[in-house]
């Protein structure tokens, strides 16, 4: 059966220390990917799945997330004078994506203590988890998948992707059990950015997650980890040891499009990849990248 699941909760809070100095005034969320703000593409995943109550974990500095998403009446009517139909229908589509609600999280304590911020929000429910920095291609359903299995097997359930051994001590890792289901397996602990060589496996989790609301009893007893932050990671090691608490941990294994936007490096090869697939942009940049890319390589033609 479906899940009634209806909440997402996104954690926006981040400082964007990596994208500095393009982040000291404007938040990292709202760094374009070719012309939307990436947390939009994240938002209009949400709601792709169903889920149109949208709780932000924000911050100092965060304003334009809220500004983005509320109305503004002096543009709309600019365009509306000057018979702009186009401009004023993409203005007006981030306006009616969804309820959206914002809390301030405070004291950057870690994504633990970001979502434990959601709690009086969410109250007694299921509640995905969105992170900003992943972009999953509409194209590769991700989020529904993990609706559906959380349905199913109850509990929590995270996005896994395989990586480089060489990439595990980037991520989070999971040690793993083969289900039923070919893409869904039983996750029996959690290692947050393991020491090369140590990581339990190669399935690393990627910025999406099902929770069990009994997450936010576990997150209140986790001890800070790594970085002196309240992890995710660990509270739901402790969630996959203690199944009676608020049930099992389950993987989606994911092998579809993602764009990690939270590194300098892959922030453009996304927008390379995005706006080459664009209808309308798509042919005339392809037939430049390829120009240019041959000019690196062989020189310029004389």
């Amino acid at each position: 059966m479906r899940s009634t699941l209806s909440k997402a909760v996104i954690p926006a809070a981040g400082l964007g220390t990596r994208f500095l100095p393009a982040t000291k005034a404007t938040p990292k969320e709202m760094l374009p990917v070719v012309d939307k703000p990436a947390i939009q593409y994240v938002v209009e995943e949400a709601v792709s799945a169903g889920l149109d109550d949208v709780l932000m974990i924000t911050g100092r500095n965060k304003r334009p997330l809220e500004d983005h998403f509320d109305r503004n009446h002096e543009l709309e009517s600019a365009l509306e004078r000057k018979g702009d139909a186009g401009r004023l229908a993409r203005v007006r589509e981030s306006t009616d994506l969804a309820t959206i609600h914002y809390v301030r999280q405070g004291d950057p304590r870690g994504l633990g203590h970001a979502v434990l911020c959601a709690a009086p929000h969410v109250g007694d429910e299921a509640f995905a988890v969105l992170l900003g920095d992943d972009l999953i291609d509409p194209r590769d359903p991700l989020l529904s998948r993990m609706i559906d299995v959380q349905a199913r097997y109850g509990g929590s359930v995270v996005a896994l992707m395989e990586v480089d051994p060489s990439q595990s001590h980037l991520y989070g890792c999971a040690a793993v059990e083969a289900t039923e289901d070919g893409d869904v397996v039983r996750v029996t602990g959690l290692v947050e950015k393991p020491a090369p060589g140590d990581a339990p496996s190669n399935y690393a989790v990627i910025g999406r997650y099902v929770l069990h609301p009994g997450i936010f009893g576990v997150l209140r007893r986790t001890e800070p980890g790594r970085g002196g932050e309240i992890q995710l990671t660990d509270a739901l090691q402790m969630q996959a040891a203690d199944e009676k608490v608020c049930g099992p941990v389950h993987g989606v294994v994911f092998s579809g499009r993602r764009y990690d936007t939270g590194d300098r490096g892959d922030y453009l090869r996304a927008i390379v990849r995005l706006a080459s697939e664009r209808e309308d942009l798509g042919p005339e940049f392809r037939a430049w990248l390829r120009d240019f890319v041959r000019d690196e390589i062989d020189g310029p033609r004389a």
